[in-house]
């Protein structure tokens, strides 16, 4: 159907417990992020799957207009791929929070936008919703979900618009249960951002 093939994942924990997708950001893998399953809660299971576009060594989610920018075609491309197989792995009934960092981060929103009910939660780490890429961004669109939001007050990769449209979507008209921080970093995982997230996902 999308030409993709099978999805490579590393996993942590069983196959019962309430399921964290970690997505990698542009250009990395999920050897790179399933790493942070270390510091994130043990009572959880974790899933890192590798985005199916080879590019430049790595491998991203969806084809750009620009930094953090989806195409709108390549997006829905890629998400659908990707629940399928998510259905086959934690089918309705098993929570699942998605995690992701950077371009990880915009697929992660844009699973969010485009179907909120399938989803515990979602946590954005330094990058931004997936705006006028083909996903809803009504008001109200993430009415009670709990959202996590963290980003670095240096960011010089994600363009400062995007960060702060994400930023104010989220606290105000989206309707999510938002958890928000701004760290003073750049474009990385600040520690206390990491702390924060294993908090979030424990409760």
């Amino acid at each position: 159907m999308t030409g993709f093939g099978a999805p490579v994942v590393v996993t942590r924990g069983d196959t019962q417990s309430p399921l964290v997708v970690l997505l990698h950001g542009r250009g990395s893998h999920e050897g790179d992020i399933i790493g942070l399953a270390d510091a994130l809660p043990g009572t959880l299971s974790y899933a890192a799957v590798r985005a199916p576009i080879a590019e430049n060594g790595g491998f991203a989610w969806f084809a750009n207009r620009g930094i953090g920018r989806p195409v709108p075609e390549s997006l829905r491309a890629t998400m659908d791929w990707f629940r399928s197989w998510l259905d086959e792995v934690a089918p309705p009934g098993r929570p699942v929070h998605l995690v992701g960092f950077s371009g990880g981060a915009a697929f992660a929103g844009g699973l969010l936008l485009d179907d909120p009910a399938r989803y515990a939660g979602a946590a954005i780490l330094y990058g931004t919703l997936p705006f006028d890429a083909g996903v809803p961004t009504t008001p109200a669109r993430l009415a009670g979900v709990p959202v996590f939001v963290a980003h670095g007050a240096h960011d010089r990769v994600i363009p400062r618009e995007l960060l702060d449209r994400t930023w104010s979507y989220v606290t105000n008209e989206s309707g999510a249960a938002a958890t928000v921080r701004l760290d003073p970093v750049g474009h990385g995982i600040a520690p206390a951002a990491l702390e924060g997230l294993a908090a979030w996902l424990a409760g």
